[in-house]
C-alpha cells in the first residue's frame, strides 16, 4: 500500500531561501539534471547541473505556456478577387468622350463666329472664358463642400471612438482640428478660448473631447433646436391652410431641403448641390434605419397626449404631423452634421419639440 502524505498546510516562504527549489516541469521530480535554485548564489552559476539540496521544503516548477497561434483570415480575405469595374470604365469614358463633344463644339462656334466677324468672335471668346471660369469655380465650391463634409464625418467617427478608448493623443489631435474647422465661427470664440486653456490639463481623452462638446457644441445645439422648430411650425401653419395636397407635398420638401442646409452650415459644413444631395440621402438613410419615417411610438403618444386623436384626419391634424415629420428630419440632419456625438450633452427629443408645437398650434387657435 502506498503511504498517504498528510495535506501541507498553508505556509509563507522566501525565493532566497536555499530550500526552495525550481525545477522544469518536464522532469517531473527532483531527480532530474535540469534544475536550478531559486536563491542569490545559485544565479550567478546558471549553467551548474548540480543536484538540489536533499531536503527542500518547497518545489517550483516552471510552466511552459501554449504558444500563441494568431487566427487564419479567411481565404476570401487573403487573397480578394478585384474584379474589373466595367461600370466605372465605361462611365469614365463616356465622360470624357462627352467632354470632348462639348469642346469641340465650343471651338466650332467660336471659329464660326470669327468667320462672320472680329467683333462676333471675340464676343464669343470672352463668354466661353466667362463660362469656363464659372464652371472651374462651381465645381471647386462643390469639392470643397464634400470634403468639409466628408471631415465633418471622420471627426465625428474618431470622437466615437476616443469616448470608447480614452485615447489622450487622438483626443488632443481631434480637438486642434476641431478648433481649425470652426475657427470662423465667431460664436464659439469663448469656447475655443476655454478648450485653447486647458487643452494640456486634462489627461483622459474621453474627459478631453466631452469639454469639447460642452463648450463648442452648447451654443450650436440649442440654435439647432431653434431652427428645427421654426421649420416644423412653418410646415404645420402653410399645411394646415393650403388647399392641395401637391403644395402641401412641395413645400415639405423644400422645407427640409432647407433646414438641412442650415443645421450643415450651423455645425461648420458648406454643402453644394451636391453636398445636399448627399445630406438629404443619408437623412432618409438614417430615418429609414431608426424607423423614424413611419410614425413611431413618442409621436404617436405626442399627439395623444395633446388630445389630438379625434382630429388627426382634420386639415389640422395633418400640419401637425407634418411638422412632425419636419422636426424628425431635422433631429437626423443634426446627427449627420454635428462633428462630434451626443456624450455629455442630451440629445435633442422630438417630444421636447412637439411641445412647442402644440403650443404654438395652441396659440394660433
Amino acid at each position: 500500500m502506498t503511504e498517504r502524505v498528510p495535506p501541507r498546510r498553508p505556509a509563507t516562504f522566501k525565493l532566497t531561501d536555499p530550500s526552495v527549489v525550481l525545477i522544469d516541469s518536464d522532469d517531473g521530480n527532483l531527480g532530474g539534471t535540469s534544475h536550478a535554485t531559486a536563491s542569490a548564489s545559485s544565479s550567478s552559476s546558471a549553467s551548474s547541473s548540480s543536484a538540489p539540496p536533499p531536503r527542500a521544503r518547497v518545489q517550483l516548477a516552471h510552466e511552459k505556456e501554449p504558444p500563441i497561434v494568431a487566427p487564419k483570415p479567411p481565404a476570401s480575405l487573403i487573397n480578394p478577387k478585384m474584379g474589373f469595374r466595367w461600370g466605372t470604365l465605361f462611365w469614365s469614358a463616356a465622360t470624357g468622350l462627352v467632354t470632348l463633344a462639348f469642346w469641340l463644339w465650343v471651338s466650332k462656334l467660336i471659329e464660326d463666329l470669327f468667320a462672320q466677324s472680329q467683333t462676333l468672335g471675340t464676343v464669343g471668346m470672352i463668354l466661353a472664358l466667362l463660362a469656363g471660369g464659372s464652371l472651374a469655380i462651381i465645381v471647386g465650391r462643390e469639392a470643397f463642400g464634400l470634403i468639409r463634409l466628408a471631415r465633418i464625418e471622420q471627426l465625428h467617427a474618431r470622437a466615437a471612438k476616443v469616448l470608447e478608448t480614452d485615447n489622450r493623443a487622438e483626443a488632443r489631435a481631434i480637438i486642434r482640428e476641431l478648433l481649425k474647422f470652426e475657427h470662423p465661427n465667431p460664436q464659439l470664440a469663448r469656447g475655443r478660448a476655454t478648450l485653447e486653456k486647458h487643452i494640456d490639463d486634462i489627461i483622459d481623452g474621453a474627459d478631453l473631447i466631452r469639454l469639447a462638446e460642452r463648450e463648442l457644441m452648447t451654443p450650436l445645439d440649442i440654435e439647432a433646436r431653434v431652427l428645427i422648430s421654426k421649420a416644423a411650425q412653418r410646415v404645420s401653419m402653410v399645411t394646415a391652410i393650403s388647399p392641395k395636397a401637391l403644395i402641401d407635398v412641395l413645400f415639405v420638401a423644400i422645407a427640409a431641403t432647407r433646414l438641412i442646409g442650415q443645421l450643415a452650415r450651423l455645425y461648420g459644413g458648406r454643402p453644394g448641390a451636391l453636398g445636399m444631395l448627399k445630406l438629404m440621402r443619408q437623412t432618409v438613410s438614417h430615418l429609414a434605419i431608426t424607423g423614424g419615417i413611419a410614425l413611431g411610438d413618442s409621436v404617436v403618444q405626442s399627439v395623444f397626449g395633446h388630445g389630438l386623436a379625434s382630429r388627426l384626419s382634420s386639415k389640422l391634424g395633418e400640419g401637425v404631423l407634418n411638422g412632425m415629420l419636419t422636426a424628425r428630419l431635422g433631429l437626423a440632419a443634426v446627427d449627420l452634421t454635428r462633428p462630434l456625438p451626443f456624450n455629455a450633452l442630451p440629445r435633442p427629443q422630438l417630444g421636447d419639440l412637439v411641445k412647442d408645437l402644440m403650443k404654438k398650434r395652441e396659440k394660433e387657435d
